[in-house]
């Protein structure tokens, strides 16, 4: 199913994207990354970001699939308010395997990350933003039920907030994503368990 993008705007356009039936077909751009300091002291703000205006709280969702090779190599969906505060989650590529990774950034970034242990081709992320907590969960098209990876703060007095698909590669260029679907609706609940 490929994913409406006449509402979206391109943070830093790939080098290549290309709707199919599947989805959006993406290609990533010569060390591209979003990073503010902590650690490693760097700044970055220059991966690829589609996103549409959300004002409140929500609910998003995004399936991807994608070909990982190079360390942090990376997929999912990014929620902004400008290149100091911001969220990002969905897989990631380190110590040679797949993790689920979340990135929160008020300032200064921070990083949290767990090695999916199963195989997987796809993977669906949803965020659901209510108030001052950002709710993370995954499933994979081998899991039935969603999973939680984080709750985070998020500043509730950014009321609006640029919502969608992200990508970068800060090791390589042409690294390669599909995202297949993208939803962005009210929040489905509060309910964690």
């Amino acid at each position: 199913m490929a994913i409406d993008t006449t509402d979206m705007t391109w943070l830093n356009p790939p080098p290549f994207d290309e709707q199919r039936e599947d989805g959006l077909h993406v290609r990533s751009g010569e060390k591209t990354d979003f990073w503010q300091g902590t650690y490693y002291g760097f700044h970055r703000d220059d991966g690829h970001f589609l996103h549409r205006p959300r004002h409140g709280d929500f609910t998003a969702e995004v399936s991807f699939s994608a070909n990982y090779r190079a360390l942090y190599d990376q997929a999912g969906i990014m929620l902004r308010a400008d290149a100091t505060h911001w969220m990002k989650c969905g897989i990631e590529y380190t110590d040679g395997a797949r993790h689920f990774s979340v990135v929160v950034t008020n300032g200064n970034s921070d990083w949290s990350a767990f090695r999916i242990d199963h195989d997987f081709v796809r993977i669906a992320v949803r965020v659901t933003r209510n108030g001052d907590a950002l709710f993370v969960q995954y499933r994979t098209d081998m899991m039935a039920d969603w999973r939680m990876a984080r709750l985070a703060w998020s500043d509730p007095k950014l009321e609006e907030l640029m919502v969608g698909p992200v990508f970068c590669s800060p090791q390589r260029a042409g690294f390669e994503a599909t995202f297949h679907d993208f939803s962005l609706s009210d929040p489905l609940s509060r309910d964690i368990h």
